[in-house]
């Protein structure tokens, strides 16, 4: 580790990360300079690389419950830190290298901590022996794209597993962006929500930026972003389609708002930060029984994605009324769903007067602002500096985030 008075020159890091939606592996080449509260980054290349169609299935198998061996979960693993590594070296290409890699990987499984887990098969498990893990309240999330090998293969330092360290102590791992949202999108005036729509959803509440601004940030997943559309979108259109580019599809249907209204009534909805959610809940299963509540409106294709589309739009604005000390005075997008105009004009519309931009309009790459965030993170964890947040993920205190592999040439 480095002291944090020696920073002076930009660090070259390249950050890599895949989310819920199984898209592909987003990667970013950036220049950081600065600790936090003078924290620059300057994008140098940014692309996302498709994972191989086999590999993408198999991923998305086991991420909706797919039994498989470990000698199996293991060539997964290192099939998807190839490709990480992959995407590694192809961002680099026409730039001098490289000095650090923040690599997320690709979450196949979160469970959020349970309080009160202190029973012996707490966890729907009915054993005949005693099993220490059922009887903890810890978390548990599972990334695959194992750091060791990114860095071997790249001869590139390499931090991964980020969300361990946070949940070892108690919290959701959950969302982890929060703090580095804090020091490049906070403004001295304005709060803001900074809502990433990737395959979940998740907030972070950044008030102005004065006084004891750190410890007033809050931030959760609001459920659902585009898991339950693009799997909508696969199933509608009998695999043709993988999304619904610009939701235009969505746009053509009509929402049913007394659908929208009870699948509010979801519980995860209604549970009060901080807490995480993945396609463990909002997956294949609940979207069939989505499908099978929109039986009973007979909606047709378009409809039932315009409803889709509200939900996630619904559930964003109903979290921040229920759960925000103050409503933002602006709302700043990012991720894929940026990029779905009809979930935006919706958002804009449930969100009255308030302004609902993208994080381009203020300088910071909405495609690409997750991988920048492990990017940073990951230099943070290089100079010492704690990458979590405890009002955001629900741990006591901070600590230093991922596990680092060094690179060897």
């Amino acid at each position: 580790m480095h002291p944090t008075e020696e920073v002076a020159v930009p660090t070259r890091v390249i950050g890599l990360i895949s989310g819920t939606s199984v898209d592909g592996i987003d990667a970013v080449l950036v220049d950081i300079s600065g600790t936090e509260s003078d924290l620059k980054v300057e994008l140098l290349a940014g692309a996302t690389y498709p994972y191989p169609a086999e590999l993408r299935e198999r991923i998305l198998a086991v991420g909706a419950g797919l039994a498989i061996s470990m000698a199996e979960l293991a060539e997964i693993d290192d099939a998807i830190a190839i490709v990480f590594a992959q995407a590694a070296q192809n961002i680099q290409l026409g730039h001098q290298p490289a000095t650090l890699i923040g690599s997320h990987g690709q979450t196949v499984y979160h469970r959020p901590p349970k309080e009160g887990a202190g029973e012996e098969g707490s966890y729907g498990l009915n054993l005949s022996y005693p099993l220490t893990a059922l009887s903890t309240p810890l978390g548990y999330s599972l990334q695959l794209g194992r750091g060791a090998l990114i860095a071997r293969l790249t001869a590139i330092t390499t931090v991964s597993n980020f969300r361990v360290a946070d949940i070892a102590i108690g919290g959701h791992g959950a969302p982890l962006v929060p703090r580095v949202d804090a020091y490049l999108l906070s403004h001295p005036q304005e709060g803001r929500c900074i809502q990433n729509i990737g395959g979940i959803g998740n907030v972070a509440y950044i008030p102005p930026r004065h006084g004891d601004w750190l410890s007033k940030i809050r931030a959760w997943d609001t459920g659902p972003g585009n898991s339950l559309l693009d799997l909508a979108v696969e199933h509608l259109s009998a695999g043709a389609k993988t999304y619904d580019e610009d939701g235009n599809w969505a746009a053509s249907g009509t929402p049913c708002d007394a659908l929208v209204e009870q699948w509010l009534s979801q519980d995860y909805f209604h549970l009060p930060p901080p807490k995480s959610t993945g396609r463990e809940l909002f997956g294949i299963t609940y979207l069939h029984q989505c499908l099978k509540d929109a039986q009973a409106y007979k909606l047709n294709a378009a409809d039932v994605l315009a409803t889709l589309t509200e939900l996630t739009a619904a559930s964003i604005v109903h979290s921040y009324h229920t759960f925000l000390p103050e409503m933002p005075q602006r709302l700043l997008l990012c991720g894929g769903g940026s990029r779905n105009l009809y979930l935006k004009q919706r958002l804009q519309l449930l969100m009255t007067s308030i302004p609902v931009w993208t994080t381009d309009e203020v300088g910071l790459s909405a495609d690409f602002k997750e991988a920048i965030a492990f990017a940073v993170l990951a230099y943070w964890r290089n100079l010492g500096i704690p990458g979590n947040l405890p009002t955001a993920t629900g741990a006591p205190q901070e600590v230093l985030l991922g596990e680092i592999q060094q690179g060897q040439s």
